[in-house]
């Protein structure tokens, strides 16, 4: 009868430990589900006649690489976020031409050339299941129209085939920044601020070219703020070849357009592979953090359980279910470990898989259609040496040379 009561007293420890790692177990999971709704794009009731259409010019983004927290580091490729950087105002500048609520939409490499609404933008956070973009948008006179962040998280149906073959992941945050820009242009800017607006953008370009002839046309205030004093006459020769070189700066920059269409194009499907398994990876990781988390709780308490029962204990079955329990807890705590390796390991395949995205889309060299300009560089620096060239021209036409 004795060792029948310490078989099952030994038994009952034995429950009782992994009831314990059970408990621990399951309280500790969590489960979460997401929802995503799709916001579509918002339309101008009325349609505007186009010279009351304001073009858009939408700057490369900052990559938000010199922001990030030391654990976002650690999850980060900064050339991942380099290409989103150019990606991204693509996709904005194409949602916002069709939305057919602006002038022409183009893709800024830099801000030199002045343009009647600004779009600058930081990629906060992009791990293919969610993105979080901060965008500032302006106008040519200077005024700050709003700064805001907007974030979408998609689920794994985002990535199925048919739904790819629709939209971008992340179309949703698209739209909204078009509708928050046509929502902010219909509550706060009247007919006569969109010829002013327009007005500033040429009289600035004109500046940049003849100072000495169009800088009185133009004050700052102390606010940054661009006013005009007066205007050139619609047929002053100067302004007729400023407004020429003003096209040919336009052509260029519609041409750059084709290498930012192609440089998307290109992107897309190295880019979608590695937002997918970025997103399969990110939801891997916060399961193992997770399972490693509940693994170290679970075995610490069961393991220091067990040291007590077996230390505390008064018979041999007592001792032993403490033995076992300790045994366990010991097991769990290791596993634990096992479970943060391989979620390291995931994180070094996932930078691999960066760096090759990352020369996969490497910019190329543009052709002008009218003539082959040797451009060096990035598209950024490409630009600088065409506006160079256009000065060129300006003053060669204007017998400055």
């Amino acid at each position: 009868m004795a060792v029948a009561r310490r078989i099952i007293h030994w038994q009952r420890s034995r429950l009782s430990v992994l009831a314990v790692m059970a408990l621990l177990l399951v309280s500790c999971a969590t489960h979460t589900v997401k929802t995503t709704s799709y916001t579509p794009i918002v339309r101008a009731s009325e349609a505007l006649p186009e010279a009351f259409l304001l073009d858009v010019g939408v700057a490369m983004f900052d990559p938000g690489i010199d922001h990030l927290s030391r654990r976002e580091e650690e999850t980060t490729n900064a050339q991942i976020r380099v290409a989103e950087s150019r990606y991204v105002p693509y996709m904005l500048a194409e949602t916002l031409q069709r939305s057919g609520n602006w002038g022409i939409v183009r893709v800024l490499p830099n801000g030199n050339s002045p343009i009647d609404v600004i779009i600058n933008g930081t990629v906060l956070h992009s791990d293919g299941e969610a993105m979080t973009l901060r965008v500032a948008v302006s106008d040519s006179t200077g005024r700050a129209w709003y700064t805001k962040e907007y974030d979408e998280v998609v689920s794994r149906f985002s990535y199925e085939a048919t739904e790819r073959q629709k939209n971008d992941p992340f179309q949703v945050i698209y739209n909204s920044i078009a509708n928050d820009l046509l929502a902010y242009m219909q509550r706060n800017i009247e007919g006569p601020e969109i010829t002013e607006i327009r007005t500033v953008s040429e009289l600035r370009f004109a500046r940049s070219f003849a100072p000495d002839a169009f800088s009185d046309y133009l004050e700052t205030d102390r606010n940054g703020i661009y006013n005009i004093t007066a205007l050139p006459a619609e047929n002053d020769p100067l302004l007729a070849r400023v407004r020429n070189i003003r096209e040919r700066d336009f052509m260029f920059i519609d041409t750059v357009q084709d290498y930012y269409a192609t440089y998307a194009r290109q992107m897309r499907v190295p880019y979608d592979s590695w937002r997918e398994q970025s997103y399969d990876a990110t939801m891997t990781l916060r399961e193992l953090e997770g399972s490693a988390r509940r693994r170290f709780i679970a075995g610490t308490a069961v393991l220091l359980g067990g040291i007590a029962a077996a230390a505390n204990g008064g018979d041999y079955a007592t001792q032993t279910g403490g033995a076992i329990g300790a045994s366990a807890g010991a097991y769990v705590i290791k596993s634990g470990f096992d479970k943060r390796a391989e979620a390291k390991m995931h994180l070094e395949s996932l930078q691999e898989l960066g760096s090759s995205l990352e020369n996969e889309i490497a910019p190329r060299v543009i052709e002008l259609e009218d003539r082959t300009i040797t451009l060096t560089g990035t598209v950024e620096e490409q630009y600088t040496q065409w506006r160079e060239i256009l000065a060129d021209i300006y003053a060669a036409e204007t017998g400055q040379l």
